[in-house]
């Protein structure tokens, strides 16, 4: 068995220990490294992974950017072990728009973003907007359930959040940390010192005292991204308030990993806290983190040195 089948192997178990089925993406490996065997390549290089997408018969289709893209995937896990692994660039065969690329929030940067929020000119919104950073990056919460979150579903003496009627028409409770209750408190305080009779039910209102716009939300964040000196949105690329939502979730993931926990049990868990109808929705936003990538690399190759004892 050539090193790059062992390789596949290890890399297809590792994505499965995930949750990922793979069956369409493990017969696509199979047969690029049998191309690659046939070409006498012993590590991926951009040129065999281009030459076997355009073996696909369709080029009016997406399908031979999709054969590319599960090369590229397989090519970033073998190039964080071994660097002479060729990773193709993107681009090489143009797709039609997916999802935008995640922007992942180190803790520095959301500090940075809360501590900019409070240099608004209205110190009510500079208030909502520092609660709601902070908010969003602790909990993992869509925005929209955010915005929707209406006083009677902020529970402060049990610690916990209710989200009604989100993505699929379903409610879940989210429980909070106690600092994070602390942080809400303090809002609260502002937010009705400036209303003291309440316009709206809503827990984070506008400067006018109403319900949030996502909208008027979003441009506040833009000011504030840029106060904080993150990079430039451009098109469907940069920071966004809903990519705290995937930092959340690759940071969970991520220390699971670094504390030696087993993660495929926890994944369902995990689905059910961020509100996914289906958890195989929970998966796509581990596709996009070098740094949980080289986790999972380095905890794979530490089972695999124990084996070998």
């Amino acid at each position: 068995m050539s090193t790059l089948r062992v390789a596949l192997n290890d890399y297809l178990a590792l994505r499965r220990s995930l949750g990922y089925k793979l069956e369409r993406t493990g017969q696509v490996l199979t047969d690029f490294v049998d191309y690659a065997e046939s070409t006498g390549t012993e590590h991926i290089q951009t040129d065999i992974a281009l030459s076997f997408a355009l073996l696909a018969s369709n080029p009016d289709s997406q399908w031979r950017a999709a054969r590319l893209g599960m090369v590229r995937s397989f090519a970033r896990y073998l190039h964080a072990i071994d660097p002479s692994h060729e990773v193709p660039p993107t681009g090489l065969i143009p797709r039609g728009r997916g999802r935008p690329a995640p922007y992942l929030y180190s803790q520095d940067e959301v500090t940075a973003l809360m501590s900019a929020s409070r240099r608004l000119r209205s110190p009510l919104q500079a208030a909502t907007l520092e609660a709601v950073i902070g908010l969003l990056a602790v909990s993992g919460l869509r925005v929209g359930e955010v915005i929707r979150l209406n006083n009677d579903d902020v529970d402060f003496c049990d610690a916990i959040l209710t989200v009604r009627f989100s993505k699929g028409g379903k409610s879940r409770v989210v429980p909070i940390q106690e600092s994070t209750v602390e942080a809400l408190q303090v809002y609260l305080i502002v937010r009705d010192q400036w209303f003291p009779e309440a316009r709206s039910e809503s827990f984070f209102v506008s400067r006018a005292g109403q319900s949030l716009r996502s909208s008027s939300l979003g441009a506040a964040f833009a000011r504030v991204s840029s106060l904080a000196g993150l990079p430039t949105r451009t098109g469907h690329n940069g920071p966004r308030l809903g990519d705290f939502r995937h930092s959340f979730a690759v940071q969970t993931l991520l220390r699971w990993h670094m504390d030696e926990i087993e993660v495929a049990p926890r994944l369902p868990t995990l689905s059910t806290y961020l509100g996914h109808v289906n958890p195989t929705s929970t998966y796509w936003y581990f596709s996009a983190s070098p740094e949980l990538l080289a986790a999972a690399v380095q905890r794979l190759t530490r089972y695999m040195e124990v084996d070998e004892r």
